[in-house]
């Protein structure tokens, strides 16, 4: 036997999915982490290729029972480009544990993720214009494990990155596109899931830990009730529940 140590060798974890061609637009969120951020208005164009094709892989999913959806690989570099949220049908996938998105161009994720009640891991990995996840995400109750770009999102402990400011309730119209709501549209409660009335949401922010990351969480309340009924953030974030905006008194970075 040598006594020669022999060389670690590392793997790469995410060798199945790298996809060839880039596919990602960029934005320039992270240059100045403390100045005011502003959600992206990207709007999902829904005759688009990439966008029709995915569809299609979220119903096959839905009908063969998958465990893993990894559906970015299936898409060509410009129709993963095309493709800045998922689809709400997204919630069909109920047997799905392990969701991979490596390599997307995503900028938002629908709340009916919280319908993906069999999911374990999250992986949105290098998808840098992906700031911020929805608070139904905490309705996955079996995540445990996630690979995020944390370095992107809102309030991350190394960057402090500035939370957009939020709208006061009935100060923006009900059809405001996501680079005013954060989302493509709003139908019910977050917290309770109750029918939102016209639309109308109170929004706040709060940081928790979700799978293995402190992920910011972008809330939709129907009543202030349910914005007191919210969790106590994670430790090391912003102590309470808040409506954004560059003056948000953030905890120093942590090196």
């Amino acid at each position: 036997m040598s006594d020669v140590e022999q060389p670690h060798v590392l793997t790469n974890r995410f060798g199945d999915t790298t996809v060839a061609g880039d596919a990602r637009d960029t934005c320039r969120c992270m240059e100045r982490p403390r100045r005011a951020t502003r959600f992206h208005e990207d709007l999902q164009d829904t005759r688009a290729p990439g966008w029709l094709r995915l569809l299609v892989l979220i119903e096959q999913a839905a009908a063969d029972g998958r465990e893993r959806f990894a559906p970015l690989t299936e898409l060509s570099p410009q129709e993963r480009r095309q493709v800045v949220t998922l689809p709400a049908s997204i919630g069909m996938l109920t047997e799905v544990k392990h969701l991979v998105l490596y390599g997307g161009n995503l900028v938002r994720i629908p709340p009916q993720i919280g319908l993906m009640r069999s999911l374990e891991r999250f992986e949105p990995y290098t998808s840098y214009r992906l700031h911020w996840f929805p608070y139904e995400l905490t309705r996955c109750s079996r995540l445990v494990a996630s690979t995020v770009s944390t370095r992107a999102v809102y309030g991350n402990h190394k960057t402090r990155l500035s939370f957009p400011r939020l709208a006061e309730p009935g100060s923006r119209p009900a059809t405001a596109g996501p680079g005013v709501w954060g989302a493509d549209e709003i139908l019910t409660c977050g917290v309770c899931d109750q029918v939102l009335s016209g639309g109308a949401a109170r929004q706040v922010w709060i940081s928790r830990a979700v799978g293995s990351d402190v992920l910011p969480l972008l809330v939709n309340a129907c009543s202030q009730a349910c914005v007191e009924a919210l969790p106590k953030p994670a430790a090391h974030h912003v102590p309470s529940v808040h409506t954004g905006g560059p003056d948000v008194a953030q905890p120093a970075p942590r090196r």
